[in-house]
């Protein structure tokens, strides 16, 4: 058959068991389909990237296709899987439609973390989830301070903050008490973790403000920045994280059917009627 996507590069992690049989498969089918696999290597040569996994994978991948802005299609074999939508049973037919050019495609916020040392050195990361300031080897809150476009906005203390895009308000962000933001929205979420004042809340800001963030003095703080999980360094006194909305977008692509509030209600348990529960 004609197919949309000619060159196509399969990314998972290969040690884990969940993977081995669908990315056999999968590397069948494509091949008969009439698609050209690619190694990670010459992704910037794909027409299309499938990550196979959970939604680490689909952030791996969202890595590796940042300059590029191959699509990336998502078959979830991770735990809760907001990415990666497309079940294992429905791998072919999805994989199918796709190729065949009946798909959707949505495009993700990044967001760009600048932590800006006090000696004039920088550390540059992207996020798809989130930038998170959080602290370490130490039982102590840690003091700093936030500023959105330039503007003071509050002094916290706490056990850190966490700074989401829409596609990470679904994470981290959520579990410390943050909205969940449509996808298609250009907005940011700042949510503190554990504040020591309860009125310290969450608030949604547009996605082209800029939010930065000041590690203030403290006996004994310690504390780091991580960027979709990954450490991005220590930070400390005197030092700025700068977050703003990256000049480049993740492009995921979806077969028919694709319903957000859908994977919500899947996910998170939605719909049910309580008044149905066996007693």
């Amino acid at each position: 058959m004609s197919i949309s996507f000619s060159n196509i590069v399969i990314v998972c992690k290969p040690d884990d068991p969940r993977v081995t049989e669908p990315l056999d498969q999968l590397r069948v089918h494509l091949t008969k389909a009439g698609a050209n696999l690619l190694t990670s290597e010459e992704i910037d040569s794909a027409d299309l990237v499938i990550a196979i996994g959970g939604d680490g994978t689909m952030i791996y991948a969202s890595r590796l296709t940042r300059e590029s802005g191959t699509p990336i299609l998502g078959i979830n074999r991770g735990r809760l899987g907001f990415l990666a939508d497309v079940t294992p049973e429905e791998m072919f037919t999805s994989v199918d439609n796709v190729l065949r050019g009946n798909y959707s495609t949505d495009s993700r916020l990044l967001l760009e973390a600048r932590l800006l040392r006090s000696g004039g050195d920088q550390e540059v990361a992207f996020a798809l989830n989130d930038v998170v300031l959080q602290r370490r080897e130490t039982g102590r809150m840690v003091d700093f301070e936030t500023r959105i476009s330039g503007q003071y906005v509050n002094t916290h203390s706490g056990d850190g903050l966490v700074v989401a895009t829409p596609t990470g308000s679904t994470a981290y962000a959520l579990s410390c008490g943050g909205p969940i933001i449509e996808p298609q929205l250009d907005a940011v979420v700042v949510v503190p973790i554990c504040p020591h004042t309860l009125t310290d809340r969450p608030i949604v800001v547009a996605a082209d403000r800029p939010v930065e963030v000041s590690l203030l003095q403290r006996d004994d703080t310690k504390a780091e920045i991580t960027v979709d999980g990954f450490s991005v360094g220590d930070i400390r006194p005197g030092d700025k994280l700068q977050i703003s909305a990256a000049n480049t977008r993740v492009t995921l692509v979806h077969p028919p059917g694709y319903d957000f509030y859908g994977i919500l209600r899947s996910k998170l348990f939605w719909g049910r009627d309580s008044r149905t529960r066996d007693n």
